[in-house]
């Protein structure tokens, strides 16, 4: 996992439940400055999930055209 993938699946399993709108994870993670656009947070995500598609305890949810969520799933 990269730095980058590392610090946004830390911020959304440390609020689960909680949306995170695309503009305030990009502010957070990488930069009020930064010339990163929605795609980059989107391809992020995906590579999260990839990595991690055998982890079932929790999910990164989508919610559209808003943002993303982390949810811990119970067992």
């Amino acid at each position: 996992m990269t730095k980058k993938e590392f610090e946004l699946t830390f911020k959304l399993l440390s609020y689960p439940n909680r949306l995170f709108s695309k503009d305030k994870l990009m502010t957070e993670i990488w930069g009020y400055d930064s010339p990163s656009d929605d795609t980059t947070i989107r391809t992020h995500v995906n590579r999260i999930r990839n990595k991690l598609d055998k982890v079932t305890e929790f999910e990164i949810k989508t919610v559209k055209g808003l943002g993303y969520k982390a949810v811990i799933k119970n067992k």
